[in-house]
């Protein structure tokens, strides 16, 4: 007997489940090796580095981090497609006055740079990095600015939603736990299915009604019908 389909609940479960892993969270977004990238070209008035970095954490990202010599010519590519703004922007490092080093805002370690030659003794304290567009080289600024003409953003593969609120958090969990759960009644429910449909299937043959007469008995019944019956 072949086997039956999936239940019809399970297909647009399989869908969700393959939207939920989904590389980058929009087509606004732009996917190079294991990262996604967002360039926020917003020009907005800001009080601190923590107001430009809500820019990206709102989306879910943090301010960019560059790692290998590759990531820093693809941002450097990218950003002359689309950037008019000022010569300079904002990457996602500090001065870290504690272990007197750069650090990145992401929590990533620094495993490349690009610094221009500037003086190593100058007083490094408030101190960020900022990317010129025109060279792809690395620049030391204060971090205080007031004013920024664009962002920045990346996320790691899969989409991370580690800075996203507590409630996106949980209902993000809601729809994973249902999901899972409605996928196994589906699974169970074709299983009880397909069970159900074979054992009807062999008790339909199984209690097939039987002659009253036994083979010999047919041939007698045929041999009286031989001759037509005649009535008075």
């Amino acid at each position: 007997m072949p086997l039956a389909a999936p239940p019809a609940l399970l297909l647009p479960l399989l869908g969700l489940a393959a939207a939920a892993v989904a590389d980058c969270p929009s087509s606004t977004w732009i996917q190079f090796q294991d990262n996604c990238y967002i360039f926020l070209q917003e020009a907005i008035k800001v009080e601190s580095i923590e107001d430009v970095r809500n820019q990206c954490t709102d989306h879910g990202a943090d301010m960019i981090s560059i790692h290998n010599e590759e990531e820093n010519a693809f941002i450097l590519d990218t950003l002359k497609k689309q950037w008019k703004g000022s010569d300079d922007i904002l990457l996602g490092m500090f001065y870290d006055t504690d272990d007197a080093s750069f650090k990145w805002f992401d929590n990533s370690n620094m495993t490349f740079d690009k610094w221009t030659d500037q003086d190593d003794g100058e007083d490094l304290i408030d101190t960020c990095a900022f990317l010129h567009i025109k060279t792809g080289e690395w620049k030391k600024g204060n971090c205080e600015v007031s004013f920024v003409e664009g962002t920045l953003c990346k996320t790691a593969i899969p989409y991370k939603r580690k800075y996203l609120s507590d409630n996106h958090i949980l209902v993000s969990a809601l729809v994973i736990a249902s999901t899972v759960i409605l996928t196994v009644l589906g699974a169970i429910i074709w299983f009880l299915y397909k069970k159900h449909s074979d054992s009807r299937f062999t008790t339909v043959f199984s209690t097939a009604p039987q002659s009253p007469y036994n083979e010999d008995c047919v041939l007698v019944v045929g041999e009286e019908n031989e001759y037509p019956v005649q009535f008075e």
